[in-house]
């Protein structure tokens, strides 16, 4: 199974292959930052299974701190996935991925939130503790 995705403008296109390793969403500040929203709905890649098919040459990263490499359009500054190298794993915002089901099945950095979802997910104050986390619930 692949899906395609691209940037505000077009320019840039990505595709992504097999199935995700996690769904979620992030609370955390610097997603919400980035996002321009109250959280950020993400889906989780091996890099393996993430490419760009086209218009690479206009892919520009940011990076604040080590934990994550943001990309997005030179062109138009549509945001299209952040690379985490110290967890091995790509978050493809979900929002660039138009035909994949978004299945969301926690929230990290849910200590941070400025929007409370009673969803029923579970809710983690940071990470889980297999990617470095507390692993440590919170409540809804």
């Amino acid at each position: 199974m692949t899906h395609t995705g691209s940037c505000f403008c077009g320019t840039v296109e990505l595709q992504v292959s097999g199935s995700p390793e996690g769904m979620g969403y992030c609370h955390c500040s610097s997603c919400r930052s980035w996002s321009g929203g109250p959280v950020n709905a993400f889906t989780l890649w091996k890099p393996e299974a993430v490419r760009i098919t086209s218009g690479a040459q206009y892919v520009a990263t940011f990076e604040k701190t080590p934990m994550s490499q943001r990309k997005y359009c030179a062109k138009c500054g549509g945001h299209l996935m952040t690379n985490h190298p110290t967890l091995g794993l790509v978050d493809v915002f979900a929002a660039t991925l138009p035909t994949l089901a978004f299945t969301p099945g926690v929230h990290v950095n849910y200590f941070d939130t400025v929007l409370p979802m009673r969803d029923g997910l579970p809710k983690l104050k940071d990470f889980p503790a297999e990617l470095g986390g507390s692993g440590e619930m919170v409540a809804e």
